[in-house]
């Protein structure tokens, strides 16, 4: 079960922020910046490995997915949905997920643990956009998409400031492990039914 399947739910809460960011002039661009932005700050904030820095940065991770969608609706809503927009939205998610995974792991000195999670991560995202390219459409399947993702660091944001280790393991390094496993798995199941569909197809 993935997030992603409740975006329809999401867009619904989305339109009073769509109506505010148009009325300001906010362009979908711009947001995605912004979001990049936030996903930087909280980097720093995982970083710091204290408990205000895990909440701060549980916060702006937050933050960063509501932007994540409202660039999107955004665009929709005002009609400058383009190819060059959404290039500029998968890249910077890409970045932004580069980064927060690089401030937890910096924050606990788990390089290589933050390695493992961030080549699970990214290769899952390729995945997605991967298997579009070939035709079947975006994918969002999978046991982790994004959506999973960031609720799960913003969780693990809050409970590691109260909660900082499970089993002699910071609660950051079992995200990590979780991400690293489960990202590469949810990349593979990606393929393989993409695999399938094409296999199947005339």
């Amino acid at each position: 079960m993935t997030l992603d399947q409740f975006r329809p739910l999401a867009s619904k809460f989305l339109r009073p922020f769509v109506v505010a960011a148009v009325r300001v002039g906010l362009t979908p661009d711009a947001i995605s910046v912004l979001a990049f932005v936030l996903a930087v700050a909280a980097a720093g904030a995982f970083y710091l490995a204290t408990p205000v820095g895990y909440v701060a940065g549980a916060i702006l991770v937050f933050l960063n997915g509501w932007l994540d969608l409202l660039d999107g609706a955004v665009a929709r809503e005002t009609g400058v949905e383009s190819e060059g927009g959404d290039l500029l939205d998968h890249v910077l998610d890409r970045y932004a997920d580069i980064a927060v995974i690089a401030g937890l792991a910096a924050g606990i000195d788990a390089w290589l643990l933050g390695f493992a999670a961030v080549t699970g991560v990214l290769l899952t995202s390729y995945l997605g956009t991967q298997i579009q390219a070939v035709g079947l459409g975006r994918q969002y399947g999978g046991l982790l998409g994004r959506a999973d993702r960031l609720a799960l660091v913003g969780v693990v944001g809050v409970l590691s400031a109260v909660v900082p280790s499970v089993g002699g393991y910071a609660l950051v390094a079992w995200l990590l492990g979780l991400f690293a496993v489960v990202g590469h798995f949810t990349a593979l199941q990606r393929f393989w039914g993409a695999w399938g569909d094409l296999r199947e197809s005339p």
